[in-house]
């Protein structure tokens, strides 16, 4: 059910026993039934959101696993609909709207991508992080248990399993007979290879250090199951993969709108391309100032890219300057009152090996959705893609100018405070889940960069400026790859020339476009210009008597609504 949406964009829940939040329970009884059947599937998605009946069961792949799914998920539609033609009350109403929404779109999902694409799967990415979810170290360690029953029925030791390598063949094998399916894009399967070695070592470290007994045999077998797997991969699907990254038209598109995003391709990329010009005149007036200002003779915006990008943080003082940046910025948002904080610290950690392999560039690390007994979100910072080798550290997130928009994005006031805020305040699961998707999220992170501007040093501005033009730059670079105008290598270039990327992140990026996450790029930039639209529908309706720290805090109380749904409570109920 939009699996990578649902990773991006998880929120945490804080149930009360208010009487304000009596529809919130009726709302999330009928959500858990959403959820439960999901679990069926995909349980370690489940088990993520902190349903722990799930902990101990793993993906079904098994046969006729398309049909049965679909036949579920029609019938919880039907059912759906009956609830909503009855429900009198509005907020559970909106809410069944959000999941009917959400179980119609898994189901056009599940019938495009059946009928065009031919299964694969990364069983070794899939193995790493349904363990690295159940030994989180957030989590209350009577889950730990979980993860060795995990490895017996993922290697088939368990009874009355058969082992996930041998089902994926199965459902890959099963489908070769099927003219006109497409396969896979090479470019993918070749960075999945680059990233095998990472997933198992990370898998055995965590492993390692739970303090579990009795993994390493089950693990050994797993291991060597992966490694059959990743030479059948190579033998069956590298030959029938695509030398072309495009994907099927009607796959794009639903992709886009999974993504939150409700746009022709031809309408981002042109909005894009005006607002990254735009940045970038704003961007080389204030290079013009620093250039002046540090004496230096090359005053054009490359050369005071180049040179605040050399400006390198020390590596065994990155996590400390960030945390120190943090600290400056929470000051800033108390003294201008923009929002309204936790009390508490917000959690900040440097990526493993592994994490850095299956998400090479800085992020949120989500807690349990449900069930949560304190846990918080984490801003992981990383700093290198172990999948291209040796080479491939980045410099982008280790210089001093970049710290000030990376920690208004990844943390406070951006996605850090939208976890805080929920526990706080809580939400139906409806709304922080199904109606949650990349550009209500991204788009909030995007907009936390946007209202920190104006207090930050000229070189922090600079690179706040710099995170929004890459933003709209991925706005035309996503949807010109995929629609065949420019190559992924090119998208690449254009990133390392123009903006001065790093290599190994330039690469990442194009990655993302090309086969990680096609359209999902779109959805900062998206996502952000939504929510500058409804400032301003705000502002003009209320004049003086607008407060941005209540704006702010009406906002983040809703949870992930998707736009129309947001703007309608915006003016319907803080505007008035």
């Amino acid at each position: 059910m939009q699996r990578l949406r649902n990773i991006l964009c998880v929120l945490l829940l804080s149930f009360t026993a208010s009487a304000s939040a009596n529809w919130i329970e009726k709302s999330d009884a009928i959500s858990l039934q959403v959820l439960e059947l999901e679990g069926a599937y995909w349980p370690e998605d489940a088990a993520g959101y902190g349903l722990n009946q799930f902990d101990t069961h793993v993906a079904d792949l098994g046969k006729k696993v398309h049909q049965r799914y679909l036949k579920d998920l029609r019938a919880q539609l039907a059912d759906l609909k009956k609830l909503r033609s009855q429900e009198q009350d509005t907020q559970v109403a909106q809410d069944i709207d959000i999941l009917i929404a959400a179980v119609s779109d898994s189901i056009t999902s599940a019938e495009l991508e059946h009928k065009l694409l031919l299964p694969y799967y990364n069983l070794h990415e899939l193995v790493f992080y349904s363990i690295k979810s159940l030994l989180d170290p957030r989590n209350e360690k009577s889950r730990y248990p979980a993860a060795l029953e995990r490895l017996r029925k993922y290697n088939g030791s368990a009874d009355g399993y058969e082992s996930i390598t041998s089902q994926a063949i199965a459902r890959s094998s099963e489908r070769f007979p099927v003219s006109g399916l497409v396969g896979p894009y090479r470019g993918e399967l070749e960075t999945d290879q680059g990233k095998r070695e990472a997933f198992i070592t990370g898998t055995r470290e965590l492993l390692a250090d739970s303090g579990l007994a009795g993994w390493e045999e089950d693990f050994t077998l797993l291991q060597q199951q992966l490694d059959d797997y990743a030479q059948w991969v190579d033998a069956n699907i590298v030959p029938r993969a695509r030398q072309n990254n495009q994907l099927p038209v009607d796959i794009y598109v639903d992709r886009l709108k999974n993504y939150g995003v409700n746009a022709t391709p031809g309408e981002l990329i042109a909005k894009a391309q005006y607002s990254y010009q735009l940045l970038r005149s704003e961007m080389k007036a204030l290079a013009l100032q620093i250039a002046e200002q540090r004496g230096w003779k090359d005053k054009s915006l490359l050369a005071v890219i180049a040179a605040l990008k050399n400006e390198q943080i020390p590596a065994e003082k990155v996590l400390a300057t960030y945390q120190q940046r943090l600290a400056e910025l929470e000051q800033i948002i108390v003294r201008e009152d923009i929002v309204s904080l936790p009390q508490r610290d917000a959690s900040i950690r440097l990526a493993t090996a592994a994490e850095s392999a299956a998400i090479p560039a800085p992020f949120m690390s989500p807690p349990q959705l449900l069930n949560n007994t304190g846990q918080y979100g984490e801003f992981v910072l990383v700093q290198s893609n172990p999948a291209l080798g040796d080479d491939a550290k980045m410099d982008d997130w280790s210089h001093y100018a970049m710290t000030w928009a990376l920690t208004a994005h990844e943390a406070r006031p951006g996605h850090e405070l939208q976890f805080a805020r929920l526990v706080e305040d809580g939400t139906s699961m409806a709304r922080a889940i199904y109606a949650s998707n990349s550009a209500n999220s991204e788009g909030w992170g995007l907009y936390a960069e946007s209202i920190m501007h104006e207090y930050l040093p000229l070189e922090g501005q600079l690179f706040n400026l710099y995170t929004r033009a890459m933003r709209a730059a991925r706005m035309f670079l996503d949807p010109m790859v995929n629609t065949g105008q420019l190559s992924r290598d090119a998208a690449k270039a254009f990133l390392v020339e123009q903006l001065l990327m790093s290599p190994p992140m330039a690469s990442s990026e194009a990655d993302r476009y090309a086969f990680w996450a096609p359209g999902q790029a779109t959805s900062y930039y998206y996502g952000y210009m939504s929510l500058m639209r409804l400032r301003t529908e705000v502002e003009l309706a209320m004049g003086s008597n607008f407060n941005q720290r209540k704006f702010h805090d009406f906002i983040l109380r809703q949870g992930l609504l998707p736009p129309d749904l947001l703007r309608s409570a915006v003016l319907d109920e803080f505007v008035r």
